[in-house]
C-alpha cells in the first residue's frame, strides 16, 4: 500500500487537475491531446454508461457520443472537495440535443444536468472515476419521460 501525501498544496493541485480536465478534455473537446496527455490508458469508470468500454479509449469513445449528440456542450464546475488521492466534484454540463445521444434522436431541446464524481488521480495523471448524473432531469428535458 502507498501512502499518499495531503495538505493544502496536494489538494489544490488536485482541483487544478479536475478543472484542467473539464476545460481541456471535456469544453476543448479535445480527445486526441489532453485527454491522452491526462488520462491513464487503464483508466477505470466504476459506475460506466451502457456500452462504455473499458480504459481511456472507452472514456474517449463516451465523450465522443455526448459530443455529438450535443455538440456544444459545456460542462461547468461549481465545487469540490479534496481527500488523499480523491476529488469529490459537483457539476453541471448544458448543451443542445442536435445529434442522437444513447439512442435517442435529436429534438433540439436544450439540456442541464447535474453531476457528481469522484475521481481518483495517481502522479498526476487521472486513473479512475465515479460519475452519478441525473439521467431522469436529462430524460424529462428532452421529452423522453412524460411530466
Amino acid at each position: 500500500m502507498t501512502s499518499t501525501t495531503t495538505g493544502p498544496a496536494v489538494e489544490q493541485d488536485l482541483r487544478v487537475l479536475a478543472r484542467r480536465f473539464i476545460d481541456d478534455v471535456i469544453n476543448a473537446q479535445d480527445l486526441d491531446g489532453a485527454l491522452v496527455e491526462m488520462v491513464a490508458e487503464d483508466f477505470v469508470e466504476l459506475n460506466p454508461l451502457p456500452g462504455q468500454g473499458p480504459g481511456r479509449a472507452g472514456l474517449a469513445d463516451v465523450l465522443r457520443m455526448m459530443f455529438d449528440g450535443f455538440p456544444d456542450l459545456h460542462w461547468t464546475l461549481h465545487d469540490t472537495l479534496v481527500e488523499g488521492d480523491r476529488v469529490l466534484s459537483f457539476s453541471t454540463w448544458t448543451g443542445t440535443h442536435r445529434g442522437e445521444f444513447l439512442g435517442i434522436p435529436a429534438t433540439g431541446r436544450t439540456a442541464t444536468v447535474e453531476a457528481w464524481t469522484i475521481d481518483r488521480y495517481r502522479d498526476g495523471i487521472f486513473v479512475e472515476s465515479r460519475i452519478i448524473m441525473d439521467v431522469a432531469g436529462l430524460l424529462g428535458q428532452l421529452g423522453v419521460l412524460g411530466n
